[in-house]
């Protein structure tokens, strides 16, 4: 009888996979804040590991960040895809995981979007409708 794989129908992250991001994103945020990274985009800048999103194979992981104060998202993460041999090699020394999965950084733009939302929904327009909605 042959062995099927059993595929989650929802694409919602299985629990496997939601633990393993989450100790993926803590074993990151340590070794970032313990290492000296040598890309002048990263030189003083600290980031916040957002989250990991692992593919069903725990092989591969998305990783978002998003520079604390100063610091463009985009370049923050290009600088961390550079440096991301040398990250997964440290994270292969945290993590007890049978494999060490390739580690592929996004900037995380939730925290602009929520920004822009609130920045909307206080429109002296927006907030007029609001009002007479609350009546």
């Amino acid at each position: 009888m042959a062995r099927h794989q059993h595929r989650n129908p929802s694409k919602a992250p299985s629990q496997r996979q939601l633990r393993a991001g989450e100790l993926i994103r803590h074993a990151l945020v340590d070794i970032l804040a313990r290492e000296e990274m040598r890309d002048p985009e990263l030189d003083g800048v600290l980031i916040s590991v957002t989250e990991v999103r692992p593919s069903p194979d725990l092989r591969q992981a998305k990783v978002y960040v998003a520079p604390l104060g100063r610091g463009d998202q985009t370049k923050v993460a290009q600088a961390l895809n550079r440096a991301s041999a040398f990250l997964r090699g440290r994270l292969g020394r945290e993590i007890d995981m049978k494999f060490t999965p390739e580690l592929h950084f996004h900037p995380d733009n939730s925290f602009d979007t929520a920004s822009h939302v609130d920045e909307l929904l206080n429109r002296p327009q927006v907030r007029q409708d609001l009002d007479r909605n609350d009546d």
